[in-house]
């Protein structure tokens, strides 16, 4: 367990100190593009230069702060996007398209970060990598001090280095400074993150027009979700049991007919008619599953996960925490959510085992599929993640997947929802 923490620790540090680099070579853009928006500005004015050169800055600062937003996110502080939609029909180049980036507060906001953002950037990002740099410059200084033959400084609390035995004293304070420097390093890169979301983040102003936008794409997702399903179970009523049913009126008329003058047909013909209303009563219970399933309300999402983890041909393990039942809405959609994950990993992903997570802390119901199947899966080839995705996004739900050629495919949802009562359902396991 030890050598996973030093494993992970070590991890992050050298990504932070990637990181850093990366943040030191990405502040230097931001005086030029300082410089260009001031010029754009001073030459909007002029009609044919300045409109066409200010639409080209904007979207390369735009471009520079949408690179802080994603290195910010690998460090734990997401930063969404504030700008405003572009109004439909607007042209590419001309004074509308300008005044919609002028008239943008995040269009000022990007602009007030790029100097401050390139001084914090480059002194923090110099930080990150000279503790690390001179960690490294501790631990191979004795054998360069020997090569030199003793044309060196100093090192540390060891200056000057003036002997063999004081070069030594330099790889244990180099490991250490090292070591202090790849265990800093991401605690300096959020500080850097912080600091851009300061002005990259958007106001509540914007996020309440996000959140007012985000709401009415989901309404009309749901809307159209929930006509489909009814034109679904209308579809299957109308092929299925109604058909069946009006087979089985038939059959019980016909019967009617010949009771009195062939008994021997009319036995038939009613047990044709018990067999088609025992089809049509199948075929019922099909449809309600599908609806809701009847183990998801006897058992709640833990023992319906577990109960379709059984029914799969590959092993299937649960992991899962969830000791209260949810929300109705939201046990169904993360059920059949899970439901269609597990059909997809059976279907197309060549997997031999797939596993399951489930835990629900902070009000956040956090679900995990993952499989060691070929990979490569795609939401828009349609193989129903989107779908899930919509089904999701009505209730505040994400999901994420990783999927790169070769696997594993894991796919992470979330849905924000309380724990609504003690549980109370039979539980079975597929550990």
């Amino acid at each position: 367990m030890r050598g996973v923490e030093t494993r992970d620790w070590l991890r992050e540090g050298l990504r932070a100190v990637a990181s850093g680099i990366l943040a030191v070579a990405l502040a230097v853009l931001n005086f030029p593009l300082f410089v260009l928006f001031v010029v754009s500005l001073v030459l909007t004015p002029v009609l044919g230069i300045g409109l066409m050169l200010l639409p080209a800055v904007t979207a390369l600062i735009r471009l520079r702060a949408d690179l802080a937003r994603r290195v910010a996110g690998w460090h734990g502080v997401p930063i969404a996007r504030p700008y405003r939609p572009k109004p439909a029909g607007l042209a590419p180049i001309g004074w509308g398209h300008c005044k919609w980036i002028l008239t943008d507060p995040a269009t000022w906001r990007d602009f007030a970060w790029l100097l401050p953002g390139a001084i914090a950037g480059l002194a923090i990002g110099i930080v990150t990598l000279a503790l690390p740099a001179y960690g490294v410059e501790g631990i191979v200084l004795l054998p360069l001090w020997m090569y030199l033959g003793g044309e060196w400084s100093g090192y540390g609390v060891n200056w000057p280095i003036e002997s063999v035995g004081e070069g030594f004293l330099s790889l244990p304070q180099g490991a250490a400074i090292l070591a202090l420097g790849l265990a800093v390093a991401p605690y300096l890169r959020r500080f850097d993150a912080l600091f851009g979301r300061l002005f990259l983040a958007p106001t509540r102003a914007a996020e309440l027009r996000l959140r007012v936008t985000q709401l009415t794409v989901t309404r009309a997702d749901t809307v159209d979700a929930q006509a489909a399903e009814l034109r679904r179970i209308e579809r299957d009523l109308h092929d299925g049991a109604q058909t069946r049913l009006v087979s089985l009126g038939m059959t019980i008329g016909l019967a009617e007919e010949l009771v009195d003058r062939d008994p021997a047909t009319v036995r038939k013909l009613l047990a044709e008619a018990r067999e088609t209303s025992s089809t049509a009563l199948i075929e019922l219970r099909h449809l309600v599953r599908g609806i809701h399933p009847p183990v998801l309300a006897e058992r709640g999402l833990d023992g319906a996960v577990r109960a379709l983890a059984l029914t799969l041909r590959i092993p299937t393990t649960v992991d899962s925490d969830v000791t209260g039942r949810l929300e109705t809405p939201v046990e169904s959609a993360a059920y059949f959510a899970v439901a269609e994950t597990l059909t997809n990993v059976q279907r197309h992903s060549g997997a031999t085992f797939a596993y399951v997570s489930m835990h629900h802390t902070g009000g956040v119901l956090r679900l995990e599929i993952g499989d060691d199947g070929r990979g490569g899966a795609d939401p828009k080839r349609g193989t129903g993640l989107a779908g899930m995705e919509r089904r999701l996004a009505a209730f505040d739900g994400t999901m994420t997947m990783s999927s790169p050629p070769g696997g594993p495919t894991i796919v992470t949802m979330e849905l924000p929802c309380a724990s609504s009562s003690p549980r109370t359902m039979l539980s079975s396991g597929t550990d």
